[in-house]
């Protein structure tokens, strides 16, 4: 069984995971070759070296919004909090300053239950572990928002008290993503 350590997430977002029932996953478990923990989310992310890319510009800063829709399997990370992070640590390999990348995740839908808590998590799905809240305390603690679709929660019964700690709730996945291109975010297309 993987451990997360203080010095990957910090000890408050660990702390808090784990108590919540978060299944330490790390992403160096299953790495692909080639691949190598992050600087910035080191459990989450891994990332490729890549030698002879088109160097970015000196002054380059990056607002990406991630659209999630579709939800892990029941106990697994989700797919797209994994590549929030990835985007993370491949500009941080890459010299862009920490704070020239923005990064805000908007999940709806049948994933909506991947932000939730251990208890509501458990409950829609037989009893698994939520192994995406040690992710998504990582992220926030790297600086990246996480809203929830507010008529996505209250059309499966998930109420504020059921989301992980920092994930916000907003009136819909709509409202977030224009809110997100107000502030100047552009959409992930993948």
């Amino acid at each position: 069984m993987s451990r997360l350590t203080s010095s990957h997430i910090g000890l408050p977002a660990m702390a808090l995971a784990l108590s919540m029932g978060a299944t330490p996953v790390k992403a160096q478990d299953a790495m692909r070759a080639g691949f190598h923990a992050g600087t910035v989310i080191a459990d989450f992310g891994p990332v490729a070296t890549v030698k002879g890319h088109e160097p970015l510009p000196a002054n380059a800063t990056f607002s990406v919004a991630f659209d999630v829709a579709e939800a892990a399997k029941p106990g697994s990370l989700n797919r797209t909090l994994e590549s929030a992070a990835r985007f993370i640590n491949m500009h941080a390999e890459a010299g862009v300053p920490r704070d020239a990348v923005r990064v805000a995740v908007v999940v709806h839908g049948p994933a909506s239950f991947d932000l939730t808590t251990a208890a509501p998590y458990g409950k829609k799905h037989d009893g698994a572990a939520n192994a995406n809240l040690a992710a998504i305390a990582a992220l926030i603690e790297a600086g990246a928002e996480i809203h929830l679709c507010g008529q996505s929660a209250a059309a499966q019964g998930i109420i504020r008290a059921d989301l992980a700690p920092g994930v916000k709730m907003s009136l819909s996945a709509m409202t977030a993503h224009a809110l997100l291109q107000q502030q100047g975010y552009t959409l992930n297309p993948f």
